[in-house]
């Protein structure tokens, strides 16, 4: 009996995959479970496996291909106990034959673990991954990539002087290379375009003293992380400072469907985080209800599996606010754009000492800018700037959020 193999639910919003990399040929007896393919979406990379034994045949998408969700990709020939019986006719792209190479006697090397654009990128330039060094716990597809630029050209001489206004050669390495967009940066590029085009938005700003959480941190740091084994970061007090703020402004947390608008009464804070391929916001789901040991442990956790590429569909699901840091990079100040449908989008930035006025003096603290992005369709510049002075407040007397939490 024949099986089709089909692309799966992708998620929300979802709708299209690109096949990276057939990992059986046509032809190919196969176990159940065994992975058959990987795909790449626009926010991560998944493998197909096979739900029962049989023989892989008519691979209908190569490598390559865009595929869109319930589409069949190959057709799989069951087997009975386990055990291929005859092989049926295979219709598959014809593959270039390759010399055969003489087996080295001995170990061979452990495989080194690479995230499926990486393991593609290095089959595509003719790399071994075992050569690839990585930044992080998994060769990436930038890895590779840098492992196959060419050597820096030196510099050359210095031309003798020319004429005024005569045109100069051009010098150094003047090549380009071209690269197909990945869906995840091709989906980034459409929908903060689509963000602009179809929500009225705004930024606006204001500065926060970040003294009293810096002096709270110092205080607790020791008893945090003896209790529960890790720090408190800032991002943490943003992210309750935000629910308190949010609660305050329901429409903030709300988003517009046709002609109504639907308030959340639920509070899943998207965290955007950069990881390779591009940007990614992993939610934190019902975060009003977590401590704040649970909002850091959270944060930690999020982007420990983005760097490592190991984020589910799940994760990424949803959203009713998002959160920026741009700090990190040491962003001063920036606008960040919606995440649709959200309708605010909340961004940090670099904590720097600057000078401002304390009771009649000039005084050195830590400022931080925070901007918030708004749609103007649902959200007035009165509620606005009010939230941004919400979250000002809290985080200038962290004690209130500790209280209300």
């Amino acid at each position: 009996m024949s099986t089709n193999i089909v692309v799966p639910e992708l998620g929300e919003s979802v709708v299209e995959a690109r096949v990276a990399k057939w990992l059986k040929k046509a032809g190919e007896a196969v176990s159940a479970g065994d992975p058959l393919v990987e795909l790449e979406t626009e926010k991560i990379d998944l493998e197909v496996s096979a739900d029962r034994a049989g023989v892989l045949t008519n691979i209908k998408h190569e490598q390559g291909a865009d595929v869109k969700v319930g589409e069949v990709l190959a057709v799989l020939e069951e087997t009975s106990n386990g055990s291929p019986g005859k092989v049926p006719e295979v219709r598959t792209v014809p593959e270039v034959p390759k010399a055969d190479v003489p087996k080295v006697p001995g170990a061979s090397a452990p495989e080194r673990k690479a995230t499926p654009t990486a393991k593609n990128a290095a089959k595509v330039h003719d790399v071994k991954l075992e050569s690839v060094e990585p930044a992080g716990a998994r060769v990436t597809k930038q890895d590779v990539l840098k492992a196959t630029a060419p050597a820096p050209v030196a510099k050359a001489p210095t031309p003798a002087p020319q004429a005024p206004y005569a045109p100069k050669a051009p010098v150094g390495d003047r090549s380009e290379t071209r690269e197909r967009m990945s869906k995840r940066r091709a989906t980034i590029a459409r929908r903060l375009v689509e963000a602009q085009h179809t929500a009225a938005m705004l930024t606006t700003f204001n500065e926060v003293d970040m003294s009293a959480v810096m002096a709270l941190r110092d205080r607790r740091k020791e008893a945090f992380k003896k209790k529960h084994g890790f720090g408190v970061g800032i991002a943490s007090f943003f992210v309750k400072a935000a629910i308190g703020a949010l609660k305050a402004f329901p429409q903030i947390n709300a988003e517009i469907q046709g002609d109504e608008i639907v308030y959340k009464h639920y509070y899943d804070i998207g965290m955007a985080v950069g990881a390779e391929g591009g940007l990614v916001v992993p939610v934190l789901r019902d975060a009003d209800r977590l401590t704040f040991a649970g909002i850091e442990l959270a944060i930690r956790d999020v982007a420990k599996r983005a760097a490592d590429g190991t984020l589910t569909l799940e994760d990424l699901k949803g959203g009713t606010f998002t959160i920026t840091n741009g700090g990190v990079f040491g962003s001063l100040m920036s606008t960040p754009i919606l995440n649709p449908p959200q309708v605010g989008i909340l961004g940090l930035h670099k904590i720097t000492d600057r000078a401002v006025p304390v009771d009649g003096q000039v005084v050195i603290r830590p400022m931080m800018y925070v901007a918030l992005s708004y749609d103007h369709r649902l959200v007035d510049g009165r509620e606005a700037v009010q939230f941004l002075v919400r979250i000002k407040e809290s985080i200038e007397d962290p004690g209130w959020m500790l209280l209300e939490s």
